[in-house]
């Protein structure tokens, strides 16, 4: 997926599919779980973040502005983030549906352990996993 840019401060966001079991056993299904307020979903890709002002900024029109600086977001690749529903825009990419999200719209996040990627990766030897 190296063609899609996020721009600005949106998160690109794989939603949670599927129906969910609540904790007393009760089966949500998902067009159900879909119409919540809040929803959770696995971030893909984050935008460079929040545009911020040159503190060398003039008002004189023969000095170019050549650089933007960005705040960057808190969210990263593979944390799994908690947002308002009502505030993502549903797009389909390549077959796959995804979610933007701003970044002021996600209440929190859950974000894997160092650990927890080494168990990811294919082909590593096993005293390595285990450490």
């Amino acid at each position: 997926m190296s063609e899609l840019i996020v721009t600005g401060s949106r998160v690109l966001v794989r939603p949670e599919e599927g129906e969910r079991q609540t904790e007393s056993g009760l089966l949500v299904p998902a067009s159900v779980a879909e119409k919540e307020n809040v929803r959770g979903g696995r971030v893909v890709r984050c935008g460079p973040g929040y545009v911020m002002p040159n503190p060398e900024f003039s008002d004189e029109p023969w000095k170019e502005e050549s650089q933007v600086r960005y705040l960057p977001l808190q969210a990263e690749p593979d944390d799994y983030a908690f947002f308002l529903q009502k505030e993502a825009t549903e797009i389909r990419y390549e077959g796959e549906d995804y979610l933007i999200v701003p970044h002021q719209a996600i209440l929190a996040f859950v974000r894997p352990e160092a650990e927890d990627h080494l168990e990811n990766i294919e082909g590593l030897p096993d005293d390595l996993e285990e450490e």
